[in-house]
């Protein structure tokens, strides 16, 4: 079973956006499109991490804003265009960014249309961790060990929460009464052994 997401890119670059010719006419199909794989991304239920090397512009910076962290090579370049072509963001993946970065910086990103390098992005919170060449890719399979040792209970509830829904906390209370992880966690913590977390998100009946 899945129990960790890895987005990345081909050969050297993240994703540099979408094909421009594709905007020529009208350019809503292809903003449909970003949207909806950008809501998709956002809406997966297990954890979700972008592995971003080289460009991550446009698009690419919608998808990986949709993940829930992002690890950046520390050669990567990151941009929000739109007002290099005259489009405008869409409102959900707006909100996503200020979320991210904060108004200030979101306001930078889409009205500049400019590049900013790995470590500014670290700064403003865009992305998680920046890693020294050649590093990414170890580090992005280590953490991924480390989230598959934990509790998909503890992720599955933390990433509504963090997402802003309110209306199953009581949902999650019985979860974590009667699904078995938080008496093993807590059994594992005392005996000095690994958990062996077995919770996984009920199958809709």
């Amino acid at each position: 079973a899945v129990r960790v997401l890895v987005l990345t890119g081909e050969g050297g670059t993240f994703c540099a956006g979408a094909d421009i010719s594709s905007l020529r006419g009208s350019s809503g199909e292809a903003q449909g499109l970003a949207v909806r794989a950008e809501e998709a991304l956002a809406a997966f239920a297990k954890p979700t991490l972008a592995a971003v090397r080289g460009y991550c512009v446009g698009g690419g910076c919608q998808l990986a804003a949709a993940c829930d962290l992002r690890f950046a090579d520390e050669e990567a370049s990151f941009g929000i265009t739109p007002a290099k072509l005259g489009i405008v963001y869409a409102a959900s993946s707006t909100r996503r960014l200020v979320s991210l970065v904060g108004p200030a910086t979101a306001k930078y990103l889409l009205f500049s249309g400019e590049l900013i390098d790995a470590e500014r992005a670290l700064r403003t919170g865009l992305v998680d961790e920046v890693l020294p060449g050649g590093e990414l890719d170890k580090r992005v399979a280590e953490f991924s060990r480390i989230l598959v040792s934990r509790s998909q209970l503890t992720h599955a509830a933390a990433k509504e929460f963090a997402d802003g829904r309110t209306d199953r906390d009581d949902y999650w209370a019985l979860q974590a009464r009667d699904g078995g992880d938080t008496a093993e966690g807590v059994a594992a913590f005392l005996e000095r052994r690994r958990p062996d977390f077995t919770w996984t998100t009920p199958t809709p009946t």
